[in-house]
């Protein structure tokens, strides 16, 4: 009962894990995206607002057949939204040397991780087992409580 426990548990924070991480991935792009954010107002009435795209107008515009010209009421404005355009970007030599002795370290220790174990060489591995002719444990009862 235990271990389905301790595998749940697992299981919760793994995904607990890719969720953080997720969301994380969202933050950063977020934060570095800017866009513009265009809206048409008709006088004080807001007629479209459009993200990626023109706005919708309202009709009105000027009238060249009757050689009037109306007052044009229609307004657009935009808004840009701004991310972060001004990353910090740092050399390895900008490190102090206690920084660049632990990257390396880090660096070396986990290319190394991944390497496979040596092919171990296990001498009874063809070698059958005996023939029981009777139960030790039941002729001496010996028993593992």
């Amino acid at each position: 009962m235990n271990a389905i426990f301790r595998n749940f548990a697992a299981m919760n924070q793994k995904i607990s894990h890719k969720i953080f991480s997720g969301l994380l991935a969202v933050l950063v792009l977020l934060s570095t995206v800017s866009f513009t954010m265009e809206k048409h107002f008709c006088g004080e009435v807001l007629i479209d607002v459009a993200i990626f795209s023109h706005p919708d107008s309202c009709g009105t515009a000027m009238s060249d057949a009757s050689n009037t010209i109306e007052k044009h009421c229609c307004k657009d404005v935009v808004e840009i939204l701004k991310g972060q355009d001004q990353l910090k970007k740092t050399s390895f030599e900008e490190f102090s040397f206690d920084q660049q002795v632990f990257l390396s370290a880090l660096f070396y220790s986990f290319t190394n991780l991944f390497e496979g174990l040596p092919h171990q060489v296990i001498p009874h591995k063809d070698y059958s087992p005996p023939h029981l002719v009777a139960d030790i444990h039941v002729r001496d009862q010996v028993f593992i409580i």
